[in-house]
């Protein structure tokens, strides 16, 4: 397929341009961040989000979904890269709500996804337990009762864990730690006795948490899939997620770039605009050079999820490690070629800097997914 977007996707990303630019400047992050705002992202924003149904876009129209897919998805979550917005999209789109489309029964795909997509339940994965992306590396216990299952454990990084409404617990049933087999999927609600939340600021100001189980009792008929089998869900939950962020990623260093093409353009040094100087065009060159190449990736990483092509788990690996490092590049390049200004708050190059670092490091950073790559092509 071409990797460029369809005149209907076009128009969703205008719409969605105008639409952020509007109602969600990097501006808003700021405010979130210094006041500090106890949810980490405006409730306002989001309902007028799920309103244009972009809450819906990857899901049926029987929830009251667009029944598109995660290209249109991933285009949404760009333009929201471009301007650093703080919404549920990742956590409750890509994530949470994938796993329940891809996993729950019938009945609890209804139950769950009409709310998710009129934008009324927030959802969040706890899936992490170590510092580092390791999907299997699962040590929380679900242990079987007469009733259903006990889960005991903690997890971290769990995005927009502190304000969801219901968790996709990931649980070892069997097996030991980092075993693929033995994981199983639960929805849980979040007030249910016996968990604690803590939230956890991020270096770029984005919600995560911290999450206790003690015993925490939840309904059999509440398991994804099957028992034991969770791994079978949870890899294309990932997958569709990190392609999602990817294209957030890709929007964040498009707008960054921008900016810094605009600097170089005014600033002047000994009488000279810098953008004319030769080594500031050359630098230029090379980050314009791997954004195409990155642009490229996720158009295509996206196509294929959308397509059922077997080559997804390459593709996301491919594309999650070639944008952690176009990431890094454009973080640095950015705060360097403006100088001592890039060093302050006041500059926005600053906060892109910090999201990338953010982003380089969720769901894998480039040595993971390189590492992972290799694994799937049998070296």
């Amino acid at each position: 397929m071409p990797l460029v977007h369809s005149e209907e996707q076009t128009l969703l990303r205008e719409i969605a341009r105008d639409f952020i630019s509007e109602k969600s400047p990097t501006g808003e992050l700021r405010r979130l961040r210094d006041e500090p705002d106890p949810i980490g992202f405006s409730k306002s924003l989001w309902k007028e989000m799920a309103e244009l149904g972009w809450a819906g876009i990857p899901f049926a129209e029987e929830f009251g979904g667009a029944d598109l897919g995660h290209t249109e998805l991933g285009v949404v979550l760009q333009e929201c890269g471009r301007t650093l917005t703080a919404s549920p999209l990742l956590s409750t789109i890509a994530l949470g709500g994938t796993a329940i489309d891809l996993g729950a029964s019938e009945a609890l795909r209804k139950e769950v996804l009409t709310g998710v997509c009129s934008g009324q339940r927030i959802l969040a994965v706890a899936h992490q337990e170590q510092t580092r992306h390791a999907p299997y590396a699962t040590e929380t216990r679900a242990t079987k009762t007469p009733s259903g299952y006990t889960i005991a454990g903690s997890k971290t990084f769990v995005l927009d864990g502190h304000v969801a409404d219901q968790l996709l617990v990931v649980a070892r049933t069997s097996g030991s730690s980092r075993d693929r087999n033995g994981l199983s999927l639960f929805l849980v609600d979040a007030e249910t006795p016996g968990i604690t939340r803590t939230r956890t600021l991020q270096v770029d100001g984005r919600n995560a948490a911290r999450i206790e189980f003690r015993d925490v009792e939840v309904d059999g008929q509440r398991l994804l899939g099957e028992i034991d089998r969770g791994a079978e869900i949870l890899d294309p939950v990932l997958d569709r997620a990190t392609a999602g962020l990817c294209a957030e990623m890709l929007g964040g260093i498009e707008a960054a770039f921008e900016h810094t093409l605009n600097y170089l353009k005014v600033r002047e040094q000994f009488g000279t605009v810098i953008g004319s100087f030769q080594a500031l065009k050359h630098r230029a060159a090379e980050l314009h050079v791997e954004i195409e190449l990155s642009r490229s990736i996720v158009i295509e990483v996206q196509q294929a999820i959308d397509s059922g092509d077997e080559a997804v788990p390459e593709l996301v690996s491919t594309a999650k490690a070639r944008l952690s490092e176009t990431a890094f590049l454009m973080g640095n390049e950015g705060v360097q070629m403006l100088g001592g200004i890039g060093m302050t708050d006041e500059e926005d190059i600053g906060l892109y800097l910090k999201r990338f670092r953010v982003q380089q490091f969720t769901f894998g950073d480039a040595s993971f997914h390189r590492d992972r790559y290799a694994n799937l092509r049998g070296y």
